[in-house]
Protein backbone atom coordinates (compact mmCIF):
# COMPACT_ATOMS: atom_id res chain seq x y z
CA UNK A 1 0.00 0.00 0.00
CA UNK A 2 1.58 3.21 -1.41
CA UNK A 3 1.06 6.80 -0.16
CA UNK A 4 -1.97 7.38 -3.16
CA UNK A 5 -3.94 4.31 -1.86
CA UNK A 6 -4.41 5.81 1.55
CA UNK A 7 -7.12 8.21 2.02
CA UNK A 8 -8.64 9.89 4.88
CA UNK A 9 -11.99 9.64 4.78
CA UNK A 10 -13.89 11.88 7.46
CA UNK A 11 -17.64 11.43 8.30
CA UNK A 12 -19.07 14.21 7.16
CA UNK A 13 -17.91 16.24 3.76
CA UNK A 14 -16.85 19.61 3.34
CA UNK A 15 -20.09 20.83 2.58
CA UNK A 16 -21.55 19.22 5.62
CA UNK A 17 -19.19 20.90 8.01
CA UNK A 18 -20.11 24.44 5.86
CA UNK A 19 -23.91 23.95 6.57
CA UNK A 20 -22.75 22.88 10.54
CA UNK A 21 -21.17 26.27 11.12
CA UNK A 22 -24.08 28.16 9.11
CA UNK A 23 -26.45 26.41 11.37
CA UNK A 24 -24.30 27.63 13.97
CA UNK A 25 -24.36 31.29 13.53
CA UNK A 26 -28.04 30.80 13.20
CA UNK A 27 -28.37 29.56 16.64
CA UNK A 28 -25.82 32.39 17.69
CA UNK A 29 -28.46 35.30 15.65
CA UNK A 30 -31.38 33.36 17.82
CA UNK A 31 -29.60 33.77 21.52
CA UNK A 32 -28.35 37.60 20.30
CA UNK A 33 -32.02 38.54 19.77
CA UNK A 34 -32.83 37.34 22.93
CA UNK A 35 -30.55 39.63 25.06
CA UNK A 36 -31.76 42.74 26.72
CA UNK A 37 -34.36 44.25 28.00
CA UNK A 38 -33.54 44.87 31.51
CA UNK A 39 -34.07 47.48 34.02
CA UNK A 40 -30.80 48.79 35.90
CA UNK A 41 -33.54 49.92 38.61
CA UNK A 42 -34.32 46.48 40.25
CA UNK A 43 -37.72 49.04 41.38
CA UNK A 44 -38.56 49.88 38.12
CA UNK A 45 -40.42 47.13 36.10
CA UNK A 46 -39.63 47.03 32.12
CA UNK A 47 -42.10 45.79 29.58
CA UNK A 48 -39.48 45.11 26.91
CA UNK A 49 -39.12 42.06 28.43
CA UNK A 50 -42.01 40.76 26.78
CA UNK A 51 -41.45 42.18 23.17
CA UNK A 52 -42.43 39.81 20.23
CA UNK A 53 -38.19 39.98 19.47
CA UNK A 54 -37.58 37.88 22.50
CA UNK A 55 -40.66 36.10 23.37
CA UNK A 56 -41.69 35.18 19.40
CA UNK A 57 -38.84 35.43 17.15
CA UNK A 58 -35.83 34.34 18.65
CA UNK A 59 -37.01 31.18 19.81
CA UNK A 60 -38.38 30.56 16.66
CA UNK A 61 -34.64 31.63 15.13
CA UNK A 62 -32.77 29.06 17.48
CA UNK A 63 -35.19 26.27 16.50
CA UNK A 64 -34.96 26.80 13.04
CA UNK A 65 -31.36 26.58 13.49
CA UNK A 66 -31.11 23.53 15.56
CA UNK A 67 -33.57 22.09 12.59
CA UNK A 68 -30.67 23.20 9.94
CA UNK A 69 -28.22 21.33 12.17
CA UNK A 70 -29.80 17.92 11.98
CA UNK A 71 -29.95 18.30 7.86
CA UNK A 72 -26.21 19.23 7.60
CA UNK A 73 -25.42 16.22 9.67
CA UNK A 74 -27.80 13.61 8.24
CA UNK A 75 -27.24 15.43 4.10
CA UNK A 76 -25.58 12.41 2.28
CA UNK A 77 -22.62 13.66 0.63
CA UNK A 78 -22.44 14.19 -3.27
CA UNK A 79 -21.11 11.13 -4.68
CA UNK A 80 -17.52 11.90 -7.11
Amino acid sequence: MNKQDKKLDFALSKENYKLIVIGFVIIIVGFLLMMGGGSDDPNVFDESIFSFRRITLAPMVVLFGFGFEIYAIMKKPKEQ
